[in-house]
């Protein structure tokens, strides 16, 4: 045996499966492609790496749409609690921002993974760089070790892909362990992009007259052909040359591919509110009190002072209104065809960005086939899956994130007790 051990892939979930099997006894040998560890981490929320979210498991577990219950066991045995506690007792101090996001102190990515790196020297787990694994080796339904590009075998009694999805390729995720699972017989479901920016063919967007103008605060919402609302998000938006970024159209992204796909229809309507605190009697009256104080100003320069600029015209040509129109000549009609837009705005958006370009993979490796309490294979003994390479995906803040390293920890935790025998 080369190992007990054996973990590949060195993004988040590799490297604390390779920390959980260390921890727990094994001996560990961990191998990457790429020529340095942790690359994901290091460009992760901004470089500054949102570590995991500091909400309840349970909510945590709702900002992951895609299969997050199945988490609940990894949860059982290290939750995002327990993240918290592994950085901060390795040193890295962690602060909660916004809707319980948490970041190192220091604002360092590089901190995280730095952390990370030493905790596995600490444990003596072997790192390889640079090593390109090809295949998974089987010794009937065990699995028995892996093959190098190089044609080199190395043999342990387990064995834990963590070599993530296809998203964000330039960090080495390109894949591979896909074609691993499915020669182990398990299912991959349909790969697609999630977290990922919106395309759109509408006039507005290919004319670029919005392009760089940001909203703060408003909602987004997700219909389907026959008029169900699907999912609604509010936050900060993105009008980008070729549709809509930001943290909601993101959030939005998995319902407009599914809804493509399920309806077979070229486009998706999406609904924007500007003003989702206030109903549409609130914005009249608004619109009424802050007109009648000068009531000579134009309806252009009135909406000005509520909104950028440069959405104004839109909102006009939109609503059939003359931008010069004075608060004497604003008909009650014409006010409920401003509210209205204001309050749903309808935009079509045909797509997202391709799957190299989204911030997490969506489909990967059919749950069903995974115990969910030791992340191990129904297929074969020994054979464990972690991260990414999964059938889940959640929102950005943290929640992918935390995916990789309870799936890891859970993973590298009982790879090493089995190996080792000590599993209850």
């Amino acid at each position: 045996m080369d190992a007990d051990v054996i973990v590949v892939g060195g993004g988040p979930a590799g490297l604390m499966a390779g920390a959980a099997a260390g921890m727990h006894g094994a001996q560990v040998l961990l191998l990457d492609k790429g020529q340095k560890l942790g690359r994901k981490l290091a460009i992760s929320g901004g470089g500054r790496c949102n570590v995991t979210n500091n909400r309840e498991a349970a909510e945590v577990i709702r900002h992951i749409p895609g299969n997050g219950r199945f988490l609940y066991s990894p949860f059982s045995t290290f939750d995002n609690r327990d993240i918290i506690r592994f950085f901060e007792e390795l040193g890295v101090t962690l602060k909660e921002e916004d809707e319980g996001r948490m970041f190192p102190v220091s604002d360092r990515a590089q901190a995280v993974v730095d952390a990370l790196l030493h905790r596995l020297r600490q444990l003596h787990v072997e790192m390889r760089t640079g090593v390109k694994v090809t295949d998974l080796l089987f010794d009937g339904s065990r699995v028995a070790g892996v093959r190098l590009a190089d044609g080199k075998i190395l043999r342990a009694a387990g064995v834990i892909v963590a070599v993530g999805g296809k998203s964000v390729p330039q960090t080495g995720s390109t894949g591979d362990g896909y074609d691993w699972a499915v020669a182990a017989g398990h299912t991959v479901t349909e790969l697609f992009p999630t977290e990922v920016p919106l395309t759109s063919a509408e006039p507005w967007i290919r004319n670029r007259s919005l392009q760089g103008v940001s909203l703060r605060g408003v909602q987004l919402s997700v219909w389907n052909p026959k008029g169900k609302k699907l999912v609604e998000h509010t936050g900060d938006l993105l009008f980008t040359h070729f549709g809509l970024s930001g943290p909601i159209a993101l959030r939005c992204s998995q319902f407009v591919v599914k809804t493509l796909k399920r309806f077979n229809t070229p486009t998706v309507r999406l609904i924007l509110d500007f003003f989702p605190v206030e109903t549409g009697d609130d914005l009249q009256r608004r619109f009424y009190q802050r007109w009648q104080s000068a009531p000579q100003k134009s309806l252009k320069n009135m909406l000005k002072s509520i909104l950028p600029e440069r959405v104004v015209p839109l909102l006009m040509e939109q609503a059939a209104l003359d931008p010069a129109i004075t608060w004497a000549n604003f008909s009650k009609a014409a006010c409920h065809r401003l509210v209205s837009l204001l309050k749903s705005f309808p935009i079509e958006v045909n797509g997202t960005l391709p799957l190299e370009k989204a911030f997490v993979t969506g489909g990967g490796i059919h749950l069903k086939e995974i115990v969910p309490r030791t992340m191990e294979s129904k297929k074969k003994t020994g054979l464990y899956f972690a991260g990414e390479i999964l059938d889940i995906h959640g929102y950005t803040g943290g929640y992918n994130i935390t995916a990789a390293f309870s799936t890891g920890f859970t993973a590298g935790k009982n790879a090493a007790e089995q190996a080792l025998g000590t599993r209850a």
